[in-house]
């Protein structure tokens, strides 16, 4: 940092004081400006590019999502097929369950089951008198 002398850091209470026009260093000619159209053009160019930047983020957030909706809903479509498909499976279940039980309820179809299965009838009961 170079260090001029006389220099002194300015307070913000005290206004600026006007240096003579003697005191100040000799001006340099004046170069030619810039027309301010070509500046203006110049400035807009980064916020053209940042917009359109911006435009084709906000773009694919919204692609992104459109397909994570999609997605959830055609799971949720998955989910309520195979829930219908078990809910199919046990009522058949169910259904052949039922009839199982109305066809082994006689008694006639109790007593061929247990002789087809190797049981058969006990003998009669021996009494054994007391003593």
């Amino acid at each position: 940092m170079a260090v001029y002398e006389g220099a002194r850091p300015r307070s913000l209470l005290q206004p600026r004081r006007r240096l003579e026009p003697s005191l100040l260093r000799p001006q340099a000619p004046a170069l030619p400006r810039r027309r301010p159209g070509v500046v203006m053009r110049a400035r807009k160019r980064p916020r053209v590019f940042a917009m359109a930047i911006g435009a084709i983020a906000v773009a694919f957030m919204l692609a992104f999502f459109s397909l994570v909706q999609t997605v959830r809903v055609s799971t949720s479509a998955f989910d309520v097929n195979q829930l219908n498909g078990e809910y199919s499976r046990l009522q058949a279940q169910r259904q052949q369950t039922l009839s199982d039980i109305g066809r082994l309820d006689r008694e006639s179809a109790i007593r061929r089951a247990a002789i087809e299965n190797g049981l058969t009838q006990l003998p009669p009961p021996t009494v054994i008198p007391a003593r």
